[in-house]
């Protein structure tokens, strides 16, 4: 399975869908929290870069963590038949 972003998320310079996002509209894209998005990205679980002050997150770094969200809950899901 893999996250098919809204196009309200993209940017308004007709560019497209960026490939960076703020941490903040990571949480908005999972329907988090800022703070739970904030630790996710800083223990390694969501993929992110630093550019200059700013931590931004890539869009398949938030695709892979569903991913593995999803893999994982099957996996449970399997093993408990």
């Amino acid at each position: 399975m893999t996250l098919t972003v809204k196009a309200e998320m993209a940017s308004n310079s007709g560019i497209g869908i960026s490939m960076l996002v703020s941490v903040e509209e990571t949480a908005t894209l999972l329907r988090i929290g800022r703070t739970t998005a904030y630790e996710l990205v800083m223990c390694g679980r969501i993929q992110s870069v630093k550019v200059g002050r700013r931590r931004l997150v890539l869009r398949e770094g938030i695709e892979r963590y569903v991913d593995e969200l999803v893999r994982t809950q099957n996996e449970l899901s399997s093993n408990a038949r």
